[in-house]
C-alpha cells in the first residue's frame, strides 16, 4: 500500500459500532461487550515444550489473557499437549491459541491431542491453501474446530495476500468506469478474504459466536481504514494489531496510533501489540504496552500507574526521575500479590513529581502523591493522600518511606478478597 494512502475520514453522521458478537475462549470472553482482551505471542520454538511454557507463564503473569503459539511441526504440534500440562502445573489457566499457517489441516488431523488442547486456532486465508486445495484445506481445519468445540481466528494479512482474491478484484476493477486505486483494492482483498472466509465457515457448520476476525497491516492509516470498513460490514468480534509493528519507540508510537483511533470509535475486542524485542529483552513488554494503551484510554485497568513530570530547570536532580521508576517497579513487582489479595487496587493513583508548579496539584488529584523540591526550594517533600498533605519527608530514605506509605495505604484502603 503506498505510504501517501489516506483513509476517508469517518462520517459525522456514522453510527457507534453495535456490539459484535461474543466470542468464549475458555473462562476468556472476546467480543459481546466484555472488556477488551490483551493478547500475546511467544518466540520461543514450540517444540521445546519447557521454554515455551515458561514464556508463556511470564506472559500470563504480566497480564496477558490469551497467549498465541507457533505449531507449525509435527513435532510443534505433539508438544503442545505437554505445554498444556506444565502450565496446569505451575496454576497458569490462560488459554493458548494455535497459530496454524500452510499445514494447519495435516496437524490436527496427525495430533488429535493438539486439537484438543488448544483452546482456539488461528488460520490465515492467505495461506491455507492454494488453487483447488485451499477450500478444503480450509474446511478440514474448520471441520476440527467444529468437532472439538474451538473458537477460530481467520486472520488475513497484508504480508501474506491470498493472491486468488487479488487477481479476481483485480479483474474487477478494470471493468469499473472509475478504477480504485491500488489501495483500495489492496484494502478490499483483506477484508473480502476475512469476510467470505468467515461466511464459508459458517457454511461448513462454525458457529459464528466461535469466529474472531482479523486484517492486519503495517501502516497506521492504512490499519484505521481496514478496521472501520471490516466493522461496517459484519458484526464478528474482531482482534486489532498493527503487524511487524517494529522496535522500541516506533512500535509502541505506531501501535497506539492506530489502535488508539478505533478503540475510541468502539472497534475491537481484543488488541495485540506486535513488538520486536530487543536482542535478548523480555517478551512480556508487548503485554505492558498493552495494558498501558487500554488504560490510559479508560477502557480498563490493570495495575497503578504513575503520574510524573518530565523534568526541567526547575528540577534539582534525576532524583523524582529514579523514584518514579522505583515506584512504577514496586507497583509491577507487587501487583501479582494485589490483584489476589486487594479488591480494586489497579485502580489506585500515584503522582510522583519534581517542583513546586505543578507538583502539589497534580499530587492533590492522585490517591497518593508526592511532590519533591526543585532548585531554590526548601529540602522538603509533602506526601498527599485522597488531596489532603499528610505529611513532609526529608533527608536521604524519602524513597523507602514513600514506598512504605504506598504499602499501607493499599493495605488500608482495599477490602481483602480474603475477608
Amino acid at each position: 500500500m503506498s505510504e501517501s494512502f489516506q483513509p476517508a475520514p469517518r462520517p459525522a453522521e456514522a453510527e457507534p459500532r453495535r456490539p459484535s458478537v461474543g466470542v468464549q475462549i475458555g473462562k476468556v470472553t472476546v467480543g459481546g461487550g466484555a472488556p477488551i482482551v490483551v493478547q500475546s505471542m511467544t518466540n520461543t520454538d514450540t517444540e521445546d515444550a519447557a521454554s515455551t511454557a515458561k514464556q508463556i507463564a511470564e506472559l500470563a503473569r504480566a497480564g496477558s489473557e490469551l497467549v498465541r503459539i507457533t505449531v507449525n511441526t509435527p513435532a510443534a504440534a505433539a508438544a503442545v499437549p505437554r505445554i498444556v500440562e506444565r502450565l496446569q502445573m505451575m496454576g497458569v489457566e490462560v488459554p493458548i491459541i494455535g497459530d496454524f499457517h500452510y499445514n494447519g489441516h495435516q496437524l490436527l488431523e496427525a495430533e488429535p491431542a493438539c486439537a484438543e488442547a488448544l483452546a482456539k486456532y488461528r488460520i490465515n486465508p492467505g495461506n491455507v491453501g492454494f488453487g483447488k486445495k485451499k477450500d478444503a484445506q480450509f474446511g478440514a481445519i474448520i471441520e476440527k474446530a467444529i468437532e472439538y468445540g474451538k473458537p477460530v481466528r481467520i486472520g488475513a494479512n497484508w504480508g501474506s495476500l491470498d493472491q486468488a482474491m487479488v487477481a479476481m478484484l483485480m479483474d474487477e476493477n478494470a471493468q469499473r468506469a472509475q478504477p480504485w486505486d491500488a489501495a483500495h483494492v489492496a484494502r478490499e482483498a483483506l477484508i473480502r478474504s476475512a469476510l467470505d472466509s468467515a461466511a464459508l465457515a459458517e457454511k461448513i457448520g462454525l458457529p459464528r459466536e466461535r469466529i474472531i476476525l482479523s486484517a492486519k497491516v503495517s501502516g497506521v492509516q492504512e490499519l484505521i481504514a481496514v478496521y472501520r470498513d471490516l466493522a461496517a460490514r459484519g458484526n464478528y468480534a474482531l482482534h486489532l494489531g498493527l503487524t511487524e509493528a517494529g522496535m522500541g519507540s516506533k512500535g509502541i508510537t505506531a501501535s497506539a496510533a492506530a489502535l488508539a483511533v478505533l478503540l475510541q470509535e468502539g472497534i475491537g475486542d481484543t488488541i495485540r501489540i506486535s513488538l520486536t524485542p530487543e536482542p535478548g529483552g523480555a517478551r512480556t513488554g508487548e503485554v505492558i504496552v498493552a495494558q498501558e494503551l487500554l488504560q490510559t484510554m479508560g477502557l480498563r485497568a490493570f495495575t497503578p500507574l504513575v503520574t510524573a513530570c518530565p523534568g526541567c530547570g526547575r528540577t534539582t536532580s534525576e532524583f523524582f526521575q529514579e523514584l518514579a521508576k522505583t515506584v512504577q517497579a514496586h507497583v509491577r513487582e507487587q501487583m501479582p500479590l494485589w490483584r489476589v489479595k486487594y479488591d480494586g487496587v489497579e485502580n489506585l493513583t500515584l503522582a510522583v513529581m519534581g517542583c513546586v508548579v505543578n507538583g502539589p496539584g497534580e499530587s492533590k488529584h492522585a490517591n497518593l502523591g508526592i511532590s519533591l523540591p526543585g532548585n531554590g526550594e526548601a529540602p522538603a517533600a509533602p506526601v498527599f493522600i485522597d488531596g489532603e498533605k499528610a505529611t513532609t519527608l526529608r533527608g536521604d530514605n524519602i524513597a523507602r518511606e514513600f514506598i512504605g506509605i504506598l504499602d499501607d495505604y493499599v493495605e488500608t484502603h482495599y477490602a481483602s478478597r480474603e475477608a
